[in-house]
């Protein structure tokens, strides 16, 4: 459903990705796993058209959207959920939800979408008269994947949804994540904790510097001695 071809993406003179083959098959979690700088976070940039490949290709359900501006590839069925959240700290629980639809113009809809948001996250519901900036770290990353449902993506990108979060949280994000996929959302996670990412991923894909390293079925990914060593706390083999 998603594909990259050999992307490459840079800042300035700093090749971030060399040249980099995802796929994320419809209905499937597709997760994507490294340290810090590794180049996850500029593989969803490149996807949303936040930047533009200096090569290769990304193309949903087949076609190119590489020169596509972010709002028409969410128009199209492909939304972020972005690192650090970022909601609007100063717009209520319910007006930035509603923002997750501006491109809707189906009232009935975003409004029965709104109604499975507020049955998904009580705790929005019962908030959504309250400024964003006041709610806790957990309650905004739901904001941040409920404004997300809203738009109804066929693909939804998240990008370090666990971070900062206390593991209860934690726990709860990840069970949304796979109610969501179950609910027909394919999904392809970023994420730092690599041991809850393979768990409730279908495929898996290792970044370093920039490059992927390693691939294959998340549970043979987290079975691999130097995935362990590196980011499951295990040792590796000698």
């Amino acid at each position: 459903m998603l594909e990259l071809k050999n992307i490459e993406s840079s800042y300035g003179n700093i090749k971030a990705l060399k040249g980099v083959n995802l796929s994320v098959p419809e209905g499937k979690i597709v997760t994507l796993i490294g340290a810090n700088g590794a180049g996850k976070s500029t593989t969803m940039k490149t996807i949303m058209g936040v930047m533009k490949p200096v090569a290769g290709d990304v193309l949903f359900k087949g076609e190119s959207i590489v020169g596509k501006k972010p709002f028409e590839i969410v128009r199209g069925g492909v939304v972020l959920v972005p690192e650090g959240r970022q909601i609007l700290q100063n717009m209520s629980v319910r007006e930035n939800l509603e923002l997750g639809a501006f491109q809707r113009k189906d009232k009935a809809g975003i409004s029965e979408d709104l109604s499975k948001v507020f049955e998904r996250f009580p705790r929005l519901f019962e908030r959504q008269n309250q400024f964003g900036g006041t709610l806790s770290g957990g309650e905004q990353q739901m904001l941040a994947i409920g404004r997300a449902m809203m738009a109804r993506p066929e693909v939804m990108l998240l990008d370090e949804p666990s971070m900062g979060l206390a593991p209860l949280v934690v726990q709860q994000i990840f069970d949304v994540i796979k109610d969501i996929n179950k609910m027909g959302t394919t999904v392809l996670l970023v994420e730092q904790n690599a041991r809850k990412a393979l768990q409730i991923g279908d495929y898996a894909y290792v970044m370093e510097t920039g490059k992927i390293v390693m691939e294959g079925p998340a549970q043979e990914v987290a079975s691999n001695p130097d995935v362990m060593a590196a980011y499951l706390g295990g040792k590796k083999k000698q």
